[in-house]
């Protein structure tokens, strides 16, 4: 929308967000009804870790009575179902971390807010931040916000990032490549990673 591209640079890390039962379990208050974008980001982790990439995950949980989620976990009803060990906030196995991989345990939205995630990536020389997870209108869109104002190129993979609603889902890709990064075919991403 504005006329300009980022470029994806050199050191890319790849940042899997939230891919947990919630998501992706029938009868879930979160349930996305579609496994297409985990699968996505199942075929993009593999190929990361063949590249030797960085690999990030995160997931949710909250304290008892989600004293550490405030206002959010008070707004958003679901998060209720990720106190402690729920079952729930199990990251899906298909994208399971392995124990070289940093998962972060996030309360918010975006996964660099109250996280190391900048001191990780910068640790690491990265540049670039490919994301995939859910959902796109929340925890991705924010995430690629954060990403940018931390100076890491967000590159969304269309494939590997989804919403419980269509609409929600391509205005907040639109408004992702309009303004905080770019989003870039799963194939497109693998080929450069």
């Amino acid at each position: 929308m504005f006329g300009r591209s980022l470029e994806f640079g050199e050191r890319p890390a790849l940042i899997l967000i939230d891919l947990m039962r919630a998501y992706f379990e029938p009868g879930a208050e979160l349930y996305l009804g579609s496994r297409d974008c985990l699968d996505a980001a199942a075929r993009v982790l593999a190929a990361a870790r063949t590249a030797g990439v960085p690999v990030v995950h995160t997931r949710v949980a909250y304290g008892p009575g989600g004293i550490d989620g405030g206002l959010f976990f008070r707004k958003v009803a679901p998060l209720r179902r990720l106190v402690g060990d729920h079952p729930l906030g199990a990251l899906m196995p298909e994208v399971a971390p392995e124990p070289a991989e940093l998962v972060i345990v996030k309360q918010y939205a975006s996964a660099f807010f109250g996280s190391p995630l900048a001191s990780a990536l910068t640790a690491s020389r990265v540049d670039t931040l490919v994301i995939a997870g859910v959902s796109t209108s929340g925890c991705v869109r924010a995430t690629a916000v954060d990403a940018i104002q931390h100076g890491f190129v967000p590159i969304v993979v269309r494939q590997a990032v989804g919403d419980r609603a269509p609409g929600p889902h391509e205005a907040g890709l639109f408004d992702i490549q309009a303004k905080y990064g770019e989003v870039w075919e799963e194939a497109d991403v693998i080929a450069r990673l």
